[in-house]
């Protein structure tokens, strides 16, 4: 099993874990689950976490085939739209990317030339789909759950899984989002954990568990089966939806959803300008 090369970006202000994945014998290269800075006080946009990217990449001279996303985000702003127009490549998301835009279409009464078939994208992966980076052979499974479009990127003995799961000290995503579901994600993650015990998992967001000074975010199949509280072996689909569906109505909203499903159902895109020349983010009043 090849061994691409991972470099891990954390923007601590999201809690959130970007990736260039590379292939080193080609120079080249996917980023996965980018973020762009975002003051929801202001309402400017900063390009900071992204940069960090743009540097690697053009540091290492890596050509970026894929710009990569789990699913759509509700807790930072995509930056794939700016990593494209620095960097090239083309955006890619699950398929399941048309259900979430038909729902939020109608929860923020998008304009009517918004399209709700993922048109905004460059790929629409299904499950199964394989690509290339470089030499590199990445295969997609779909891993619904946490929200409808979410999936898994396999790229050699590497599992990008967005945010279906956490560090094993942590647990597992929330299922309470338009379209989520306990028992879907149950399985969606036993589907994951068949993988060989050694893959290695990488998490898209980490929040320090109890007891750890150090944020983290990568880990094993094998460390995930043995020591996740939520979902470790022989913890049942029945237990686990009780666990989950109690827990997450003891959850927050996450500060930044509504800004960033906005701009993340259109690939990382502001939605158009309005006369003034100026693009507007919507907060839905009493609809959370």
């Amino acid at each position: 099993m090849t061994t691409p090369e991972i470099a891990a970006f954390f923007d601590e202000a999201t809690f959130t874990a970007s990736y260039v994945v590379a292939d080193a014998a080609t120079g080249h290269c996917a980023i996965v689950d980018s973020v762009m800075g975002f003051d929801p006080a202001s309402g400017r946009r900063s390009t900071e976490p992204a940069d960090a990217v743009v540097d690697h990449v053009r540091g290492r001279g890596l050509t970026v085939d894929w710009i990569l996303e789990t699913h759509v985000h509700a807790d930072h702003l995509s930056a794939a739209a700016y990593l494209k127009k620095q960097l090239g490549g083309r955006i890619g998301i699950g398929a399941h990317i048309a259900d979430v835009q038909a729902v939020f279409k109608s929860i923020y009464n998008a304009e009517p030339g918004f399209a709700t078939d993922g048109r905004q994208f460059d790929r629409l992966f299904a499950d199964g789909d394989r690509f290339a980076i470089g030499g590199l052979e990445a295969t997609v499974m779909h891993t619904p759950g946490h929200t409808p479009a979410c999936v898994t990127y396999l790229v050699g003995d590497a599992a990008f899984v967005g945010d279906t799961l956490f560090m094993p000290d942590f647990g597992t995503a929330r299922c309470d989002f338009p379209g989520g579901d306990p028992a879907t994600l149950y399985r969606s993650i036993r589907k994951i954990l068949a993988l060989p015990p050694e893959t290695r998992l990488f998490v898209c967001h980490d929040y320090k568990a109890s007891g750890r000074d150090q944020f983290a975010w990568e880990t094993t199949i094998a460390e995930q089966r043995a020591n996740n509280p939520h979902i470790r072996d022989g913890i049942e689909e029945a237990a686990f939806v009780k666990m989950r569906t109690k827990r997450d109505r003891t959850l927050a909203m996450p500060s930044l959803l509504l800004p960033s499903i906005q701009v993340n159902m259109r690939a990382g895109e502001l939605p158009p300008p309005e006369g003034n020349g100026v693009s507007y983010l919507k907060l839905p009043v009493d609809r959370f």
